[in-house]
């Protein structure tokens, strides 16, 4: 499977005006090596040059992670930030990176780490591979489905467990604390996508809200984002809840939300556009009369990462291809009073869209 990937990239740098991409600690590195490196303040690189052995630059306490690795030169450095300028310059050197013109990450690439290259390598020229590693990453294979399924399964079986313990003057932080545990329970690794979002009443107008000591009260719509990590690969859902009894409103604007996420489900297929599926979803918001309070795009990539491409929204004419995932997820937020989302997970494959997730949709009524 990795042989595959760099095979792949080949393919692509081939054909391009690139000769090589060089990646830090991150998800396309893992991507290419099955090996995850967290960003600390020792610098990880990884080259991949048209041609050329992959070459690592790595400290010397990670060596027992590269130990038994074929066709890979590494350099290792010490503690002493001195010597590194020197251990770059010697894998630059035998890299073939000098005076070529290679793709980074701008999202990833720190400047620590572009400093100690830029000084190995002055006359050579940087330029976004973001595209390319997108056109890679953003394609599925079975292997990588079937892991985002088990991440899916994980939080939607921690959601389960945790639905029966919420009570009216339950905290969001107390819903969220819980929620963390039983994903833990469920078989999420270790490094959450990210921290649930656990928000009530019109601390749901807030897309990002964090949980806070608000206590849910009688009335309320309760949003709760949450995902998994299942070997390096991520859930990303959203479900909205009634807290005992809601009002007319409150009702109806989940029922309009609901029937956007199924239009812009419905929308996916390959061929399609990423602006295809935004416009299906929003159109139904829009005409409803609730244009103006559904805020940000439609959906993002999912994979290693909980954001990646393609983007769901207006204006990027992107084509989806078998293999793509995403997340479809439609939201209405009244400032002052609350708000609504409902993401799904969605796979494209010969058939269409395919959602991974299938917890209810409908109005639930908890606490």
């Amino acid at each position: 499977m990795i042989q595959s990937r760099l095979e792949r990239l080949d393919q692509l740098l081939s054909t391009s005006a690139l000769s090589g991409i060089i990646l830090n600690a991150g998800p396309s590195l893992a991507y290419f090596t099955g090996l995850d490196f967290h960003l600390m303040e020792r610098p990880v690189i990884l080259m991949l040059l048209l041609g050329q052995k992959p070459v690592f630059i790595l400290p010397r306490l990670e060596a027992a992670k590269v130990a038994g690795m074929e066709g890979v030169e590494i350099f290792f450095y010490g503690e002493d930030p001195l010597q590194w300028p020197q251990v770059f310059a010697q894998a630059v050197d035998a890299g073939g990176a000098a005076g070529e013109r290679l793709g980074v990450e701008p999202l990833q690439l720190r400047f620590l780490e572009y400093r100690l290259l830029k000084e190995a390598a002055r006359d050579t020229e940087f330029s976004d591979a973001t595209k390319m590693l997108a056109a890679l990453r953003s394609r599925k294979d079975p292997e990588e489905i079937a892991l985002m399924r088990r991440a899916v399964d994980i939080a939607q079986d921690a959601l389960r467990a945790v639905l029966p313990r919420i009570s009216i003057g339950m905290s969001e932080e107390e819903l969220g604390s819980e929620l963390v545990l039983q994903l833990f329970r469920h078989g999420s690794d270790a490094d959450l996508p990210f921290s649930p979002i656990v928000s009530s009443g019109a601390n749901g107008a807030n897309p990002h809200a964090r949980p806070s000591s608000r206590r849910l009260t009688a009335g309320d719509l309760l949003v709760i984002d949450w995902g998994a990590n299942y070997r390096g690969y991520v859930s990303d859902l959203t479900r909205t809840f009634a807290v005992g009894e809601i009002d007319a409103e409150s009702a109806r604007i989940h029922e309009v939300v609901q029937q956007a996420n199924r239009a812009g489900r419905k929308a996916g297929r390959s061929g399609a556009t990423c602006e295809d599926v935004d416009r299906a979803a929003r159109a139904v918001v829009e005409k409803a009369g609730y244009g103006q309070y559904f805020t940000h795009r439609t959906g993002h990539g999912l994979g290693r990462q909980c954001h990646e491409e393609p983007y769901i929204r207006e204006g990027n004419i992107e084509i989806l291809e078998e293999g793509m995932t995403y997340t479809v997820e439609p939201g209405i937020y009244l400032p002052g009073k609350n708000g609504v989302r409902i993401e799904d997970d969605v796979l494209i494959d010969e058939e269409g869209a395919v959602s991974l997730s299938s917890l209810p949709r409908r109005i639930i009524q908890v606490g």
